[in-house]
């Protein structure tokens, strides 16, 4: 019976459901087209992979492939930085996008604004394929594309800054470690000049030689160079503390300063040179079609919504008048 009602309900009121049908549809498109056109650019990249560059000129083993691609975590923190705002402040700056979106840069919330106007013309996202793609959209096509190339090329300005800045927080840390170090050095190896100065140069071979000499002149009975043997190996002695801790030291000292000079080159490398963090796979172009309004979508949507919504209004009105008339 409810079925039947349905259709007889809807009989009844079929011409004027398909007039509101048709006038919502003439009017949406009157609006649709008082609509601004956007045109849409996008470009696509993969993340390389972020490895010191210094060791593949420095390490004798090659542990990772510059030229590879990234890994989900290297296209994330991509992502990270193109969506950063570092890169959001330089493209509206660049493109004085204040003006451009018709926004007022001295009222309150005019940031917030700002952002979300951004938000909604521009983004970057992981697809499935692992790479990233940049979107963005506005009224001029030119414009379009040019932002979507620039934040191309930007975030490997920022990521090269950012890897710059941590790489030449290491070399600082390396040259004046490698500085500490050569001051040590030198002032064993002075001390050790002192010592050889006094006669101290190879303790080891000295005490050896001195040994046996003076086995020697007691074999031989001649007692004083005995005493003078006895006297060396006496003075040697004294030292021996002193000059086993220099030798012991600078041996560790010059491996220790090889070492870092090694590092530093490697750290200067990484401080001053820059890589591309992305392989590019498509730069944008200006499109020549527009990519919104969906005209016939927004025709076609405002036309069922206007007949469901004018169905359901009718047909809930007729209910409540039968409802308060149990005998019609």
């Amino acid at each position: 019976m409810e079925s039947t009602h349905l259709l007889v309900f809807l009989s009844r009121n079929f011409k004027t459901l398909m007039a509101i049908g048709f006038l919502s549809a003439v009017a949406a498109s009157g609006v649709s087209f008082l609509l601004d056109e956007y045109y849409q650019s996008t470009v696509v990249m993969f993340a390389t992979s972020q490895h010191s560059i210094g060791e593949q000129f420095f390490e004798e083993t090659k542990k990772n492939d510059l030229l590879a691609y990234g890994e989900t975590e290297d296209a994330e923190r991509l992502l990270q930085i193109l969506n950063s705002h570092r890169i959001r402040n330089r493209i509206i700056t660049k493109y004085d996008l204040y003006t451009h979106y018709d926004l007022d840069h001295a009222e309150a919330g005019a940031k917030t604004d700002m952002a979300k106007t951004y938000n909604s013309n521009v983004s970057a996202s992981l697809t499935r394929f692992g790479s990233i793609k940049v979107e963005v959209l506005d009224t001029d096509p030119n414009m379009a594309r040019d932002m979507a190339n620039d934040m191309a090329f930007l975030v490997d300005s920022v990521s090269n800054q950012m890897r710059n800045e941590r790489a030449r927080e290491a070399f600082n840390l390396a040259i004046n470690t490698l500085k500490k170090t050569s001051q040590q050095i030198a002032e064993a190896e002075d001390s050790l000049a002192t010592l050889h100065s006094m006669g101290i140069y190879d303790f080891e071979a000295q005490v050896e030689g001195l040994t046996a000499q003076y086995g020697m002149a007691l074999a031989s009975g001649n007692k004083s160079a005995a005493r003078t043997m006895q006297s060396d190996l006496q003075k040697i002695a004294g030292l021996a503390n002193g000059y086993n801790n220099l030798s012991a030291f600078l041996e560790g000292a010059y491996e220790q300063q090889s070492l870092l000079k090694k590092r530093v080159e490697l750290m200067r490398v990484d401080a001053e040179t820059q890589l591309p963090s992305s392989f590019v796979v498509d730069y944008a172009s200006a499109a020549d079609k527009k990519s919104k309004p969906v005209r016939w979508l927004i025709v076609v949507m405002t036309a069922v919504i206007a007949v469901g919504a004018s169905f359901l209004a009718m047909l809930a009105w007729e209910t409540l008048q039968r409802a308060q008339t149990p005998n019609a």
